[in-house]
């Protein structure tokens, strides 16, 4: 019997995990998914359970019944996997929500069915119920093999049929196994079968509320540990299946434990209710870790290059706050059978669940916060405690269980801003100093949120560059590289269109792309999907980069994702773009599939472009081969741009429409020199970009020059989502500059790519040129050091762009050069200055005669450096300028 309570609930969560990623497709939100999906599964299991006893007489073999049952499933969980995908169809995220839920509805209350029918044949067994909690036991642990086995194979390799079909050969042999077993094993019926309707054991409805608010409890916290947890694993794919496992590991030692203690226990009753008690002390110590320790703990995923060493700390840390809270709830299960009549108690727990899901991720974390989420499943857990004490325990008793479960409120503090800003990265950003005032890093964050479905907030570091972040994660800045890419996204295709008029943007973010489609003065309507509408309110603290544009009476917010908003619409658009996206965040390569740039293309007016960002920092080389060869096989015309740092890789845009865009690199400067187009030019240039040539110099390729480099790779599919599971197992990597090298092979001369006359293609090749790597080879080091050794010693400072990486690492580089020579040279500044400066600035002393400061020229120019330079103390009385190494 064990064998079969394995292989069912292994085919369970597997298929639980086929509708999770079904869900999160078909719905759009991944916390309504979990939500939705935890919550049907388990509420239908309480009513298949419930339903069993008064559908289907005692007189059948139950075995014979769970094997009926475990066909139905693998029947209409087959019917799930392609009915799921036409609820993309409907608008809106409540609508597909509800429908989503029905098509789940019949497979999980079979499960529910099954479930009771295979503890109706141990009841009727000569033991009993007695050996009930083990069989639970042997549940959850074949539930968390299944989870894992889907999670971390089926679906990372395979798709959700092949991993769908897994689990229906499970169901359908285990529904052999009991069809032979039956027929060897003759049955015997209980010459008294309980009657569910009415209980006979005292303060048997009280256990039943007991066990409902604790499985309410129990799949509540699951929820607020799946939103933070991920902010300190990181938001992969893998962190669900990695948390459910320890959660239902616990159950199943909880469950083990408990069945062993109710055997030997005269006082069940108690026992449940200290076991509740514990429960919601472990609920305090997870919300404690969670806030107070865990994101604090040294750790830097970025040391290891192997995901697998990183999922094995993930899981001790999943399991130090989740294990205590999940062996004590799996322990309650056969104590309360102990303490009460069987039936009713599963059906009972399962309901509970089914709230605790739904009601604490869609409703109790939006509204009120993770920190008063777990206050209330404490409180729960509580109540569950005492509903079992109630009748037979004393006032002293009950009123001690109070005051202990009222401390406990106590002790939980909401999420902390830093923790939801930076989430995983926290901690080894504590341990760093500034570059710019050298004191350790102290977050600052200006606004933070919890929402449906993201946590959102706004930082600013010392240097005054803000950062839009979700769920952990920076998706936007105003660093001169971010917001390079937020112009690159918005203008490269505003500029090489004809004529933009409408526009449509995936995600709101800071609303930078937004900002800069809105500057085009021929854009007349301006559609931004965003699904968490408490972004809208962070928005303003970027109102200078973005134009203010959430005010532009051109722009119409659509409250959806721009999957579901295309199928749902027929209006078509020139441009079609989205604000930054990790790919390794979950959900996130829904925006990445064949079908989706399918209906992109779909919505393109003739001659419409899309662009669409993809990253190479944080990312593998076989995860950016996936996400570029998809969008080349909807958009074989496409092309590729960079946003490099000093030529190497950082990020990229790609480009493509129903044809090859055709590019005159004279024209486009045209266009930015005209008077209507002087807010688009002003932005680029605070971007860096100080003409059209140098925004076109990022051109990279096209789609058919990397077809030698993308041949072979799988594409991305709806079915699959394969980019989430390479992107998840590389989100700690730091190879952007090999990938972006052995892209580099394959790029074209200018010439063979854009249109124009001799001067400015040649002007275009210079640009192209300009984007090489700015570094100091050590032979360049050693003339400079060698140079300065044979003067007097000097004082100097130096000052960069703020958010120019690139020239804080070479000015980094120079300064040691500069060290090593003998002068006393201070920390580097980030500066914000007047004009728009294209270089790394050197300030030598205060008022220095030229002469001294002739002595540094002379030094880096020897040395081989591009140096220009006011010498003329009367021109700059207080500092010799020089600006080194010129870069646009």
């Amino acid at each position: 019997m064990s064998l079969l309570m394995v292989l069912f609930a292994a085919a369970a969560l597997t298929h639980l995990m086929v509708w999770s990623q079904l869900l999160q497709l078909a719905i759009g939100s991944g916390p309504i998914a979990l939500g939705i999906s935890l919550g049907v599964l388990t509420g239908g299991m309480s009513l298949g359970a419930a339903m069993l006893p008064r559908v289907v007489s005692p007189r059948h073999h139950p075995l014979k019944v769970f094997a009926i049952l475990e066909f139905g499933i693998a029947f209409s969980a087959i019917l799930v996997l392609f009915g799921v995908p036409y609820v993309d169809g409907f608008h809106g995220i409540l609508l597909r929500a509800i429908l989503s839920g029905v098509i789940l509805l019949t497979p999980s209350v079979l499960m529910g069915a099954t479930f009771e029918a295979i503890t109706r044949w141990i009841e009727a067994s000569p033991r009993g119920i007695s050996p009930l909690g083990f069989f639970y036991a042997s549940a959850f642990a074949g539930g968390a093999f299944g989870c894992l086995l889907a999670g971390f194979y089926l679906l990372r390799l395979h798709d959700v049929a092949v991993a769908t079909g897994a689990a229906a050969t499970v169901n359908l042999g285990t529904a052999a196994i009991a069809f032979l077993l039956s027929r060897k094993t003759p049955h015997v019926q209980p010459y008294a079968m309980p009657n569910p309707a009415v209980p006979s054991v005292p303060g048997v409805q009280a256990v039943h509320m007991s066990v409902a608010l604790s499985g309410c409890a129990a799949l509540g916290t699951h929820v607020v540990w799946m939103r933070l947890l991920p902010l300190v694993l990181g938001t992969s794919v893998y962190t669900f299946p990695l948390v459910l496992f320890v959660f239902l590991l616990g159950l199943g030692i909880g469950s083990g434990a408990g069945s062993a203690l109710a055997r030997r226990s005269a006082h069940p009753r108690r026992d449940l209710a200290i076991c509740l008690m514990l429960a919601a002390a472990c609920v305090a110590w997870s919300a404690y870790m969670l806030t107070e320790a865990l994101p604090y703990w040294p750790i830097d995923p970025r040391l290891t290059r192997s995901a697998w060493f990183g999922f094995q700390l993930d899981l001790f840390r999943s399991a130090w706050v989740v294990l205590p809270a999940a062996c004590f709830w799996g322990a309650s299960l056969p104590l309360a059978l102990a303490a009460g009549r069987r039936s009713g108690i599963y059906p009972a727990n399962m309901l509970g669940a089914s709230i605790g899901a739904a009601a604490f991720s869609m409703l109790l974390i939006p509204w009120f916060g993770t920190g008063i989420a777990q206050q209330a499943l404490i409180g729960l857990s509580v109540a569950a405690a005492l509903l079992a004490l109630a009748s037979f325990s004393r006032r002293v008793t009950i009123l001690c269980a109070v005051l202990a479960g009222t401390a406990l409120l106590f002790t939980v503090a909401p999420a902390p801003l830093g923790v939801i800003a930076y989430g995983r990265s926290l901690a080894w950003k504590l341990s760093n100093t500034d570059s710019a005032t050298q004191d350790y890093f102290v977050p600052r964050i200006l606004a933070a949120s919890e929402g449906m479905h993201a946590s959102i907030a706004v930082s600013e570091t010392s240097t005054g560059i803000r950062n839009f972040h979700i769920n952990g994660t920076i998706e936007a800045a105003t660093a001169r590289q971010d917001m390079r890419l937020q112009r690159m996204l918005g203008d490269l295709p505003g500029l090489l269109h004809a004529r933009p008029r409408s526009v449509l943007i995936a995600g709101l973010g800071a609303a930078l792309t937004a900002g800069s489609l809105a500057n085009h003065p021929t854009v007349e309507r301006i559609v931004i999907c965003e699904i968490e509408p408490r972004t809208f309110g962070m928005v303003s603290f970027f109102a200078r980069q973005n134009s203010n544009v959430i005010e532009d009476p051109r722009v119409e917010i659509v409250y959806d994702d721009a999957r579901h908003y295309l199928l749902t619409t027929e209006e078509k658009f020139d441009v079609i773009t989205s604000e930054p996206i990790h790919p390794w965040a979950q959900g996130a390569a829904g925006l990445f599939t064949r079908e989706y740039f399918e209906v992109v293309r779909r919505h393109l007016n003739p001659g419409g472009i899309v662009s669409q960002s993809v990253p190479l920092h944080q990312n593998s080389v076989e995860s950016v081969k996936n996400a570029l060869a998809t969008f080349f096989d909807v958009f074989p015309g496409g092309s590729l741009w960079s946003n490099d740092v000093g030529g190497k890789g950082y990020e990229l845009v790609v480009l493509g429409g129903d044809s090859a865009i055709a590019i005159n690199a004279g024209e486009i400067q045209e266009k930015l020199n005209r008077r209507n187009h002087v807010n688009v030019m002003r932005a680029l240039q605070e971007a860096g970009f100080g003409s059209a040539i140098e925004l076109l110099a990022t051109q990279d390729g096209r789609a058919s020059d990397l077809a030698p480099w993308l041949a072979g790779i799988e594409i991305n599919r709806d079915r699959n989502l394969r980019l989430q599971y390479l992107a998840g197992l590389s989100m700690n990597l730091s190879t952007e500059a090999s990938i972006y090298d052995s892209m580099l092979q394959y790029r074209r001369p200018a010439e063979e790519i854009f249109a124009g006359s001799r001067d400015v293609l040649e002007e275009l090749k210079r640009a192209v040129d300009r984007r090489r790597p700015r570094t100091l080879s050590e032979a360049q080091a050693a003339a400079i050091s060698s140079a300065l050794a044979a003067r007097p010693a000097r004082r100097m400072s130096a000052s960069v762009v703020i958010g120019d990486q690139e020239a804080l690492q070479y000015a980094t580089a120079l300064r040691q050069s500069i060290g090593a020579g003998g002068w006393q040279v201070g920390r580097i500044r980030q500066s914000e200055f007047s004009d728009s400066v294209a270089g790394l600035l050197i300030f030598v002393g205060t008022n220095p005669p030229p002469a001294e400061a002739n002595e540094l020229f002379q030094a880096l120019r020897a040395a081989g450096l591009t140096v220009e330079g006011n010498f003329d103390p009367k021109a700059n009385p207080n500092n010799v300028l020089l600006v080194v190494g010129t870069h646009p």
